[in-house]
């Protein structure tokens, strides 16, 4: 069974980036938009220009593991994407750094809450 938290359809994506919001952090670029669904939906997104398929998976698991460990702090019914950046590989960020960068600009700007 497919997960409803998880964005899969490509013209949810373009709506998000189209019509929604950006959030730059020093490692991550946050696209959101309001959902009418109650709940929250997310994406996690590594380009090839990040580098090769372990450093993808590795910048992808990073956020991963920020949005698990804040998954209950954030402001309900919206859809995220979360784009690395190549930075977070060029300068090999641990996980404390992702989590500090992110919850620094996502507080700033009332995505996060605490």
């Amino acid at each position: 069974m497919l997960d409803k938290t998880i964005l899969r359809k490509q013209n949810e994506f373009s709506k998000i980036y189209n019509k929604g919001k950006t959030i730059t952090s020093e490692y991550v670029v946050v696209f959101y938009i309001k959902n009418e669904l109650g709940y929250n939906r997310r994406a996690f997104i590594a380009s090839k220009k990040i580098g090769n398929s372990v450093e993808r998976n590795r910048a992808r698991r990073l956020i991963r593991e920020f949005y698990r460990k804040n998954s209950d702090n954030f402001k309900k019914s919206c859809d995220y994407i979360f784009v690395a950046k190549r930075k977070m590989i060029l300068k090999k960020a641990k996980s404390h750094d992702v989590e500090k960068s992110l919850t620094k600009v996502l507080s700033s700007k009332n995505i996060l809450k605490g």
